[in-house]
């Protein structure tokens, strides 16, 4: 069975010159490479399972996933009988599919029996998903699932996410939606092995995902690549892709592999560190957290000595108000009378935020409408977006009410964020402005956030979900801040790692 996988990756490749990138990107399809194909295949633990070995590969292709898995079952003479269910309904990949499922099971020194689902993996089983107790003691449950999903945002509305309410919020991607599913379709304590994009790893958009799936199942390894388009090379994707496996269990294990590799695609040099459970996988939400260096790793153990967070200190950190294309009859170019700065990310510089010209060329809004306005009050405002080339995620700075003494109100663009008291009639005192600041400004937090959040936005819901020092300690660090004026991250460090962090 050795040539099996060199012969579905060459009709793969025929397959995919007669199909255009740009009609496959519709259907959110992107063919697995053959390594990455048997690097995910041999993920599987293969002790204890049993003689007949039931596998599902839900949306699956070219078949090139399942022909992995049995080729290492095969190598390995690992079972007695391989049972394959593929799920797939692209009509122009049905024939290359079967033709290779055939060329396995001729191949196979196995048997090997397959069947092709040709009906939509999500939609016909929605109602055993949505009423599993009843449908668990007919529902077919598999040893093994490994998949490359489609990758592929839809609306709201759209049937795959009225189907599966439980792990929906807003406008999902079918990919989360799949791992759900699968995870429903195995046996208890069996694995699945997925090739997903990060982005559920944190947001509120994917709670309820991350929820079911860390509540049913536990993860066992996390594969990482260091170049976003390492997996889909051949298909010019940049999207930042993992490879996850889970077993379907309730029980916490102690610890969990993390793996990572670099471009190559080769797998020939991997770096593994095995982090405890709960340094990965951590918070209320349950967001899970991607070190990849030992250093990493002790940035998360330190931030994670402090339980509470900003809101739990009666701080939050929000969104600006202004979303100035939509509100051009509110901007103005010049000040006036009932009119207000309006501040930018344009303008936080060195630490401080100015009311310097923004380059906007609307700098200024009225304040007739009070939805559009906050008070002028003390604040640490931070950038929502940065360039992926920048050293820092974070970057922030002090704004102080003294400094725009004539004014009652100010308004702030969204594409900046702001801390204040939960309670927003009360001003921030100055060492709390200060230390607020030495956080965020700090390499530790910086760090702390990449690891948690790969994209370029800073998301104020993620901000306020990182566990910080008790007010008391954030007035401390701020004092010191106060008495030297240094804004420096460096000086930011050096006040954190005596006063909170040594």
């Amino acid at each position: 069975m050795s040539n099996i996988l060199d012969a579905i990756l060459a009709k793969t490749k025929e397959y995919l010159e007669t199909m255009p990138k740009t009609v496959r990107k519709k259907k959110g399809q992107f063919f697995t490479s053959l390594e990455t194909a048997v690097f995910m295949a041999g993920l599987f633990d293969l002790d204890r399972i049993p003689k007949e070995v039931a596998i599902l590969d839900p949306g699956a292709g070219s078949g090139i996933l399942s022909a992995a898995i049995a080729e290492r079952l095969n190598s390995e003479k690992a079972c007695s009988a391989i049972h394959l269910t593929c799920y797939e309904t692209d009509t122009e990949v049905l024939p290359l599919l079967r033709e290779n499922l055939k060329l396995i099971a001729s191949l196979s020194d196995i048997p090997f029996q397959f069947e092709i689902v040709e009906d939509d993996y999500i939609l016909s089983q929605e109602d055993d998903f949505n009423d599993s107790l009843f449908a668990s003691c007919k529902q077919q449950r598999f040893d093994f699932i490994i998949s490359n999903p489609p990758y592929l945002r839809v609306m709201r509305n759209d049937p795959h996410a009225l189907a599966m309410p439980a792990v929906v919020h807003g406008a999902p991607n079918l990919y989360f939606l799949f791992a759900a599913m699968s995870l429903y379709n195995l046996r208890d304590n069996c694995e699945m092995v997925y090739i997903i994009p990060r982005s559920w790893t944190s947001g509120a958009y994917f709670e309820a995902f991350r929820r079911y799936l860390l509540s049913d199942g536990k993860l066992k390894q996390i594969h990482l690549f260091i170049s976003r388009d390492s997996v889909f090379k051949d298909e010019q994707v940049l999207q930042e892709t993992m490879i996850i496996k889970v077993k379907k269990t309730k029980e916490q294990p102690d610890s969990i592999v993390v793996s990572s590799s670099n471009s190559n695609n080769d797998f020939k040099s991997i770096s593994m560190h095995t982090v405890p459970y709960e340094t990965v996988v951590s918070g209320t939400s349950l967001y899970v957290f991607l070190p990849t260096t030992d250093d990493e790793i002790n940035v998360l153990k330190s931030i994670g000595r402090y339980k509470k967070t900003l809101p739990q200190e009666g701080l939050r950190m929000r969104t600006g108000i202004v979303v100035d294309f939509r509100q051009w009859d509110d901007l103005r170019e010049e000040p006036g009378e009932h009119i207000v700065p309006l501040f930018y990310a344009q303008h936080i510089k060195k630490g401080r935020v100015n009311h310097e010209p923004s380059g906007k060329g609307f700098d200024w809004i009225t304040d007739e409408k009070p939805g559009l306005i906050q008070k002028n009050k003390n604040y640490v405002f931070c950038k929502r977006f940065t360039a992926k080339e920048e050293k820092r995620r974070l970057q922030c700075g002090i704004y102080l009410h003294s400094d725009f003494p004539q004014y009652e109100h100010i308004g702030t663009q969204n594409k900046i964020n702001y801390v204040d008291w939960i309670d927003s009639d009360r001003d921030l005192e100055l060492p709390i402005v200060y230390g607020i600041y030495a956080l965020l400004n700090s390499t530790l937090l910086d760090q702390y956030y990449r690891i948690l959040n790969g994209s370029t936005q800073v998301n104020s819901t993620e901000i306020n979900s990182i566990p910080v020092p008790p007010v008391s300690l954030i007035e401390k660090i701020g004092l010191r801040l106060i008495e030297t004026g240094d804004l420096s991250t460096a000086y930011c460090d050096k006040v954190l790692s005596e006063v909170a962090y040594g």
